[in-house]
């Protein structure tokens, strides 16, 4: 029988580094529009709503025939958000995938590969995807460590591996899709926020911290959030010459 899967995307209209980044345009459509439409691409989903906490969200979902729930302001993360947003959906899937709001050169291809990779690894709690690259110097880029059988063992703001006896080949960049079992979300909405997650505000650790089984998979091709205005600017500069968005603009 099919696994019936569906992408959640938690956004908030309070972005604390650059404001109301989810609605800023990047021709003429809204951030989190992008990323919604982008989503939908997916061969892999069945649906993709957003998960937001503010009305003027919603009203933009509605302008763009995107579906949106409205969810509380008090989450302290998208992670909660998504939770709140499938709970009020009141329906029963297999898998839920956490796509952030704030990444709109999103690429489907690359979520399909997650869900895949879930799939072949059910047994797994939550799965999360990795890039390999050779450098990562910026504190707002997740990086992922992990063991020779894909389990995450830490994830951290901080550049590691630490260059002490030898210089890292490579290292891993959290990519933002996470594939959830529903009852591995449960769990960790259940819990209380841990020490590590406070520490390095990387929510994902308190998963870890909780014993739920994350594994990540390493996958080609490029993806950033929009985090500050240079993210944005990059992010407009990128859609100019983006082969995706002429395959979702006439249909908007």
């Amino acid at each position: 029988m099919k696994k019936k899967i569906i992408g959640l995307i938690p956004v908030r209209l309070k972005s604390s580094r650059l404001k109301q980044k989810s609605l800023l345009m990047i021709k003429k459509i809204p951030l989190i529009i992008h990323t919604y439409r982008r989503a939908k691409l997916s061969k892999k989903l069945d649906d993709v709503v957003i998960c937001c906490d503010d009305k003027k969200i919603i009203k933009i979902a509605k302008q763009f025939n995107a579906k949106a729930i409205l969810t509380s302001k008090k989450h302290k993360n998208g992670t909660e958000r998504i939770n709140e947003g499938y709970l009020k959906l009141k329906k029963k899937y297999d898998l839920i995938v956490d796509i952030q709001g704030d990444e709109p050169l999103i690429n489907p291809s690359q979520i399909d590969k997650v869900i895949k990779f879930h799939l072949k690894n059910i047994t797994s709690d939550i799965i999360l995807p990795s890039l390999k690259l050779k450098n990562i110097s910026s504190y707002n880029v997740v990086k992922v460590l992990s063991d020779n059988k894909d389990k995450v063992l830490y994830l951290s703001r901080c550049k590691v591996p630490h260059n002490f006896t030898k210089k890292s080949d490579y290292y891993l960049k959290h990519l933002s899709i996470i594939s959830f079992k529903p009852n591995a979300l449960t769990k960790f909405c259940k819990s209380k926020q841990t020490r590590l997650e406070r520490i390095e505000g990387v929510e994902l650790l308190r998963a870890i911290e909780i014993g739920l089984k994350v594994k990540t998979t390493i996958i080609k091709g490029n993806s950033f959030s929009v985090d500050i205005k240079d993210d944005f600017l990059k992010a407009k500069r990128f859609m100019e010459k983006d082969k995706l968005f002429k395959s979702y603009e006439k249909n908007l």
